[in-house]
């Protein structure tokens, strides 16, 4: 990337790439969450546990781990929250089926139908779209940041086009991250 002579634009651009970062490393923890054939604690990661009148993060109570691809393992640190665990990771609607034996809870991983991988790869593509979208919501917010700065500095009309130019560069390598993310879950998905 080109540093602009300008310290106000300068920071304009940091800010963007800044943001665009953000959202990259938003779309990899959903991608991340997406099931895709193995085992994974991270599939896990949004289950809430109703534990003494409070919703809690499973992560939370409990270390999750990932033995076998087709097996995780749930240990809660505090037994008497065993039931409870069990009905929340039943109740997330994850198609998994948790078994408590009084000291762990094991949930066996089911080998994803064709059916079901598409969908995944349905819902993988939507959360890229999103990840494009606010990229470029990122960049039009930036862009008018450097116009207003053009007015009320009255910056060089060369100055503001080179800045929104590494903008654009900015946001065409962001756009095509998503893109590679998204190739390498959807490969990673329908991987049998």
């Amino acid at each position: 990337m080109v540093a602009i002579p300008n310290e106000h634009l300068q920071l304009i651009l940091d800010d963007a790439r800044e943001h665009m970062e953000k959202s990259l490393a938003h779309l990899r923890t959903e991608l991340a969450a997406l099931r895709a054939g193995r085992a994974t604690p991270a599939m896990l990661e949004d289950v809430r546990v109703e534990y003494y009148g409070t919703m809690t993060p499973l992560m939370q109570l409990a270390s999750i781990t990932a033995p076998q691809p087709d097996l995780l393992i749930v240990q809660p640190w505090d037994r008497s929250a065993l039931g409870a665990i069990e009905r929340a990771i039943i109740n997330a609607n994850l198609g998994l089926n948790p078994s408590n034996d009084g000291n762990i809870i094991r949930i066996p991983i089911p080998p994803l139908s064709e059916e079901r991988r598409k969908e995944l790869v349905r819902a993988a593509r939507i959360r890229a779209e999103e990840a494009r979208v606010a990229i470029r919501n990122i960049r039009r917010h930036a862009k008018d940041h450097i116009k207003k700065a053009k007015e009320e500095e009255h910056l060089p009309e060369d100055l503001c086009h080179a800045a929104e130019e590494e903008l654009q560069k900015l946001t065409d390598t962001y756009i095509e991250k998503v893109n590679q993310l998204l190739e390498r879950k959807e490969a990673e998905i329908m991987e049998v």
